[in-house]
């Protein structure tokens, strides 16, 4: 009987984990419904804003032209690594620390690499191995534009500054619920536009193209760091609730397996005590 009361405990453990990962997974679908409609919306705008003013800086030379634009030996580069404060979401914390160590390890293998991390779990593994100037956890208690605009403009300074000469957003893309594509997107400088694309559509700018170009730039980037965010924020709850959907289904996979063992061990236990009583009967006959 004490096999009997071991499968009792492990199914009972069991159920307990299932209702907590059934419980999480409702929770990160409700989030994802809302993260998701954030990024669709502003995916677009931020998309064709990036194109109109990489166009437009691209078509503007020498002292015209933005300083974040500037491009330089790359000697030294900012990896900004964006991940979650929370585990329990699959690869999704996983995949952006493999792919900062093989920007740092292979890409920019030579040069000198500092780490900005945003969310803690990035943070606590990639400390230990690289240099981090910098982490971020509190921004997603209150992912607001502006707070993500303090951070943005920071990296832009520095950039300006010459601290750094490439900056690089690591971060997860938003593709639907089950699927999330690690992007490494250069932030600073703006990637310029080559061939048939880098002709600057028949607009008509007012002021000037000048102007537009110093008011502007400075606005995107801040959208674009933005929209890497919530592209995270969106995967994570995404990949949370994948993780937990396949959790609760392994977990009641293992409670109907506990259960097959315990309602055969207890028929065995049954059995063996109606075969005792028999047997004793018998012998009180003869």
């Amino acid at each position: 009987m004490a096999n009997l009361k071991e499968l009792r405990n492990r199914i009972k453990s069991v159920s307990s984990t299932m209702q907590i990962t059934s419980a999480m997974k409702m929770v990160s679908a409700a989030k994802l419904s809302k993260a998701q409609d954030a990024i669709q919306a502003m995916r677009p705008y931020s998309e064709k804003l990036t194109e109109l003013l990489q166009s437009l800086s691209a078509s503007l030379e020498g002292e015209q032209g933005s300083p974040y634009s500037e491009q330089r030996e790359v000697e030294n580069v900012l990896l900004v690594a964006i991940s979650s404060n929370r585990g329990l979401a699959g690869a999704f914390n996983s995949n952006i620390v493999k792919a900062t160590k093989g920007l740092i390890n292979e890409t920019y293998a030579g040069k000198k690499v500092d780490v900005l991390t945003i969310g803690k779990k990035a943070n606590d593994i990639l400390s230990k191995e690289f240099s981090v100037i910098e982490n971020n956890n509190a921004i997603f208690d209150e992912l607001t534009f502006d707070n993500v605009t303090v951070i943005s403009q920071n990296l832009m300074d520095i950039f300006v500054a010459g601290t750094y000469d490439k900056i690089v957003l690591v971060y997860n893309q938003f593709v639907n619920a089950a699927t999330q594509n690690v992007a490494r997107e250069q932030f600073l400088p703006i990637q310029e536009i080559e061939g048939e694309d880098a002709s600057v559509a028949d607009y008509v700018f007012e002021p000037s193209k000048e102007e537009i170009v110093e008011q502007l730039i400075p606005k995107s980037l801040k959208v674009q760091f933005f929209k890497a965010l919530r592209d995270s924020v969106a995967s994570e709850h995404g990949a949370r609730m994948t993780a937990m959907h396949k959790a609760t289904d392994n977990a009641t996979e293992l409670r109907d397996s506990l259960k097959l063992s315990y309602n055969k061990a207890r028929q065995a236990a049954i059995t063996n005590e109606i075969l005792e009583i028999v047997g004793g009967a018998e012998a009180l006959n003869n």
